[in-house]
């Protein structure tokens, strides 16, 4: 078989009220939910880092509560991203990088820099944001994803950034917002989020078969044939790729079944 990176999926955080007695057991006490999210799952994308900092003994606490092999990526800091210019960020990505992320260890896994949907693509301003996005923290690498979710940035310049920094975009599949399926770093990082609370894995059978080959593709270095690119001329490095694909908003009641049910196909 043809070396591949490794394919993880799953939700958005572990705390959610309809889940308690569906996805978890009934009487599971609270402080266990991540233990037993982190047993059914292989990835969760912390969105309470958006909102706020926490402190080193939080980040230690959920390193110790997960199994070898799991990952926890991390939504960076809104003050960061929520700002008209990027190049003046410098010293709020320092106080979100250095709140103690560090205390994952080997969990520690993508940064997630999510911007509005109403900001605009400038192209000098956004690679001094990016200049500004260290590789390496307390000796660990770091990987940094960026989500845009206006049009402006569908234009290959934006791609050919993102590949000069080695950041990846996030492929979303949302109803407002762009898709943008480029490959540009040595991972990728998917949001699906067309889920369905009516249907028990969130995404119906066929479109969970077409998303794990889609996975598959970009795991063994390809770009999926059926994904529309914003920079086709962009030829990305043919090697194996570790992919993280989340079932997030639309569907979040079902999102931890849809997570498992394709992990499940991936596996076979």
């Amino acid at each position: 078989m043809a070396a591949r990176g490794t394919i993880r999926t799953g939700i958005g955080g572990w705390t959610f009220e309809p889940w308690e007695g569906t996805f978890y057991p009934e009487k599971l006490a609270k402080k266990r939910q991540l233990e037993h999210a982190a047993s059914k799952l292989k990835v969760i994308e912390v969105n309470g880092t958006y909102y706020g900092s926490q402190k080193p003994e939080t980040f230690a606490k959920w390193a110790s509560e997960v199994p070898d092999g799991f990952i926890f990526s991390l939504k960076a800091s809104r003050f960061t991203t929520n700002r008209k210019v990027l190049a003046e960020a410098g010293e709020s990505i320092e106080k979100f990088l250095t709140q103690g992320l560090t205390e994952l260890g080997d969990h520690l896994g993508p940064l997630l820099w999510q911007f509005a949907p109403t900001k605009k693509f400038e192209p000098d301003d956004f690679e001094a944001f990016l200049k500004l996005l260290p590789n390496k923290l307390d000796g660990l690498s770091l990987r940094h994803v960026v989500e845009v979710r206006h049009d402006s940035f569908k234009v290959p310049e934006f791609v050919q950034l993102l590949a000069k920094y080695d950041v990846a975009p996030v492929c979303a599949e949302h109803f407002d917002y762009p898709m943008i399926a480029d490959v540009s770093a040595d991972f990728v990082y998917a949001r699906l989020q067309k889920g369905s609370d009516d249907i028990p894995t969130c995404y119906g059978s066929d479109d969970l078969k077409s998303w794990a080959k889609r996975l598959e593709t970009w795991a063994a270095g390809d770009v999926p044939a059926d994904l529309p690119l914003i920079d086709a001329a962009h030829k990305p490095k043919k090697q194996p790729r570790d992919v993280f694909a989340f079932f997030i908003h639309e569907g979040k009641v079902n999102a931890p079944q849809g997570a498992m049910a394709l992990q499940t196909m991936l596996d076979a």
